[in-house]
């Protein structure tokens, strides 16, 4: 995943290159491929490479698999690994030469850095528009599929189910590389993958009972939970990010009270999910940092399976005996047993995609731009979900729900602040 781009041979190098070169690391010697015309002298190029210009880092990065934040505003299950990489010559010039600079670096033009930084921004729209568009189309028909069938327990183990078979089959195509896992992490897996069903089902309980608005502003208030949390286990924030939650607290709760479809079970339902994923958020931070050579995609993969272990035998338990009579009632009230189906196998396929891009997107963009992007996200699902199931919203209720959206920009703010002072982690 780190790669080192080297000059193939040394018949690359102009005669120019080669003699500064040779001549910066010893000036009383002559190059013997200048002297005799011929290949190197045994031993002055190991391995047949020409002298290396200065090495430029690109840079490196390794993310955890989750920060102390709400893993949709921060590094969720993202590493990022970036290239250690000789400069490669500009293409020559009309006088055709190409000369390196007096440290041995090349220029690169304006006119290629502003190409790529358009080509850049251009591949990150397109990221930002899937990962919003997925998001919005999981939400739609999960809330679809729960409203004819409402057992979340086995919808989303099925969820988990559909990542699960996506990625074994990318695994077993080659279309993506497959990790080599260890025991060891294995056993480091299991505690945030436990976490991470807790979260899930509770999300899934949350949105059969209330709307799905409701659920996103209920789940706004994560940063609250990861604060105190997080404080509570030796990491303290500063006083700006206390203040920063005081909106959240506030805008969460004005949405609550106004709510029209307001149940105590959906409302347990949230804030039980905004505590499992936090809690898989910081046990992720201190089990799985030592396995940096699995990246972000395949480390959710094994979560999404290890996670379907853990809930599909309990959603037996609790929900089996009912299935039977509830798939028929759904089939009966929807009328096409293909278009339930349709609901239901779309809730899975979009549940992983969403997340996919999410840490794809994260990959090409700082934390920071990524929490204000999700928080935009979180705002384009709730308008979408009140257009598409015509939700009736108070005026008090709406402003309660802006409120919260703005006090997770607030803390998003906040915490970007703590990592530049060295306050915490500068992953976050």
């Amino acid at each position: 995943m780190i790669s080192l781009n080297l000059f193939p041979s040394s018949s690359s190098l102009n005669p120019g290159l080669l003699r500064t070169t040779r001549a910066r690391q010893d000036p009383t010697r002559q190059s013997p491929l200048l002297a005799t015309g011929n290949k190197p002298v045994n031993g002055d190029y190991p391995l047949g490479f020409s002298p290396i210009p200065k090495l430029r880092f690109r840079g490196f990065a390794a993310k955890p698999l989750f920060s102390i934040a709400n893993p949709e505003y921060s590094s969720g299950f993202s590493r990022r690994f970036r290239s250690i990489a000789a400069v490669p010559p500009p293409a020559e010039s009309a006088a055709g030469s190409s000369e390196p600079s007096p440290d041995g670096e090349y220029e690169i033009s304006a006119e290629e850095t502003d190409g790529k930084t358009k080509s850049k921004t251009l591949q990150l729209a397109i990221v930002f528009g899937f990962w919003y568009f997925q998001n919005i189309v999981f939400n739609i028909f999960n809330k679809k599929a729960l409203n004819v069938f409402p057992f979340p327990w086995l919808l989303a183990s099925f969820q988990l189910f559909t990542g699960s078979v996506w990625m074994l089959v990318l695994w077993s195509l080659k279309l993506y590389p497959c990790p080599k896992i260890s025991k060891s992490f294995i056993i480091a897996l299991l505690g945030p993958a436990l976490f991470h069903t807790i979260g899930h089902i509770s999300a899934c309980v949350s949105f059969s009972k209330v709307a799905v608005s409701f659920t996103h502003v209920i789940k706004s208030a994560e940063p609250v939970f990861s604060v105190i949390f997080s404080s509570f286990l030796g990491d303290p924030y500063p006083l700006s990010v206390w203040l920063s939650i005081l909106p959240i607290v506030f805008g969460v709760s004005l949405a609550a009270i106004t709510e029209v479809s307001f149940n105590l079970g959906g409302l347990w339902g949230a804030m039980i999910s905004n505590v499992g994923f936090v809690l898989r958020n910081i046990y992720s931070k201190r089990s799985l940092q030592n396995f940096k050579e699995i990246d972000g995609l395949n480390l959710y993969g094994w979560i999404s399976i290890v996670s379907l272990l853990y809930l599909f035998p309990v959603a037996i338990f609790i929900e089996g005996s009912q299935w039977v009579q509830g798939y028929h009632k759904a089939i009966e009230a929807v009328g096409k047993p293909a278009t339930f189906y349709m609901w239901v196998l779309l809730s899975g396929i979009f549940y992983h995609l969403y997340n996919q891009s999410s840490y794809q997107a994260l990959d090409q963009i700082s934390p920071l731009t990524f929490s204000v992007g999700n928080t935009m996200k979180r705002v384009v699902v709730i308008v979408s979900s009140v257009l598409v199931f015509r939700n009736p919203v108070r005026p008090l209720n709406a402003l309660g729900s802006a409120i919260a959206i703005l006090g997770t920009f607030l803390y998003s703010q906040a915490t970007a602040k703590k990592v530049k002072t060295g306050g915490g982690d500068k992953k976050n």
